[in-house]
């Protein structure tokens, strides 16, 4: 950073001002943040996506949800959530965290590591999961190294005193953030030792079914939900323009959820369901979003449509947890746990990132200007047609209700991955049209 301003100082021909360090600051931990980006959006498409559609291929084509090996189904799992999902929140969180909460700056340095370390662990993952190579040694190696990027990244956005004194205690947002960042924590932890536990005792790369579905669960309510929960409670009473949020009941909501993950950690399904469909509900109501807004939506930049696909986000996330009900009370429910599962993953969290992030990244990368909101609307038309149609097919065709339900996964799957390409499109246009401009 010094070298880079003495640069700067030297073709200016003048002393740098607070200003200068200030913006020099900014350009830096934009392009940070544009890297952070591009990598999720280089995960998201190839190892998760298309494998995803290569795996529902498979399974459509064999009529026989074990006809693909577990291993490619979770190595396509990680990818989305860690690769993509994951890699998108440590860079906003580089990149929002410590302005947002008035944090003295951390050495760039940092989290360029944690970006390394992250990035290599998942590839890494990625390919033992594929081609199962030395896995018992590079499994532990994926979930060691992914590991040290999240302390890092925990320790650079929380560990330093704020520049000045504010409230005395922190808003509630914050505290949202901080259980996602805990389960996220826990959800490193746990892969760490489900890594070791394979390196030595399992027969094959893949986690058992039954404690895989456990660990879906840390990972998607206890780690990506509440992650949303705290980022929308600070964002969308701006861009909605709603009321403003129920602190409390936020919290309320957190901590039923987190119960909700600890009953499914210990195998206590049903009970689980309850709580974070409650969880849900209770969130719904803390952030107002179906109540009659305070000012209108602020548009600007985004499609229309952005303020009822956020909320629509939220309409999967309730269907989600309300098929989670339905799987615990019914036995042979792989379809149905299936569905709930892709109803959170993709119509909730999915939809949330399409939405909110085609909001916020192009301002954050040097406050662009998104290069189509049209684009932007048929990213998430597709996505919400093709989630749509692989929720209602999953459980028709996994639980043999319809057979003709079969053949409708591959649908799915070829929509959504052309919503995933036109999302990343729009955003790697929107990155590069700048640098264009500026040359």
């Amino acid at each position: 950073m010094s070298a880079l301003l003495t640069r700067i100082e030297i073709q200016e021909g003048r002393p740098l001002t607070p200003v200068d360090i200030t913006v020099a600051h900014e350009n830096r931990l934009s392009r940070l943040l544009m890297v952070y980006i591009t990598t999720g959006l280089i995960f998201m498409p190839f190892p998760g996506t298309f494998l995803g559609v290569w795996n529902l291929l498979a399974i459509s084509n064999q009529r026989a949800p074990g006809s693909v090996s577990a291993a490619w189904v979770q190595a396509h799992g990680h990818a989305q959530i860690f690769g993509w999902i994951g890699t998108f929140i440590l860079g906003i969180g580089f990149y929002s965290i410590p302005k947002l909460c008035r944090l003295h700056r951390f050495a760039l340095s940092v989290a360029w590591t944690s970006w390394v370390l992250w990035t290599s662990g998942v590839a890494i993952r990625w390919l033992t999961g594929v081609y199962q190579w030395q896995w018992r040694i590079l499994l532990p190696v994926s979930a060691g190294l992914e590991l040290v990027a999240f302390l890092i990244f925990f320790r650079s956005v929380s560990g330093h005193r704020p520049e000045v004194s504010g409230k005395k205690t922190r808003e509630e947002w914050i505290w949202v953030v901080i259980a996602g960042a805990m389960g996220l924590m826990m959800t490193m932890v746990v892969n760490l030792g489900a890594t070791l536990w394979l390196a030595f005792l399992g027969s094959s790369p893949d986690i058992p079914p039954e404690f895989d579905q456990r660990f879906l669960i840390l990972q998607t309510w206890g780690f990506l939900v509440p992650f949303v929960w705290g980022f929308n409670a600070k964002w969308l009473p701006v861009f909605l323009g709603l009321r403003p949020v129920r602190g409390r009941v936020l919290l309320m909501a957190v901590a039923v959820n987190s119960a909700g993950v600890i009953a499914a950690l210990v195998g206590w399904m049903a009970a689980a369901a309850g709580l974070l469909i409650a969880g849900m509900i209770t969130a719904i109501h803390a952030l107002r979003l179906f109540e009659w807004p305070e000012r209108p939506a602020k548009l600007k930049g985004v499609h229309a449509s952005f303020p009822v696909f956020v909320r629509l986000a939220y309409i999967w996330a309730t269907i989600a947890a309300g098929l989670g009900i339905w799987a615990a009370s019914v036995p042979n429910s792989h379809g149905i746990w299936g569905a709930s599962r892709h109803a959170l993953t993709v119509g909730f969290l999915a939809t949330m990132v399409f939405a909110v992030g085609q909001r916020v990244l192009p301002a954050f990368a040097g406050m662009r200007l998104l290069f189509s909101t049209r684009l932007m609307f048929l990213a998430l038309l597709l996505l919400s047609v093709g989630c749509l149609l692989r929720v209602s097919s999953e459980i028709l065709a996994y639980q043999e209700f319809l057979r003709s339900a079969w053949s409708w996964l591959p649908v799915s799957a070829v929509i959504e991955m052309a919503a995933v390409t036109v999302f990343a499109t729009n955003l790697l246009v929107t990155f590069a049209r700048r640098r264009q401009v500026e040359q």
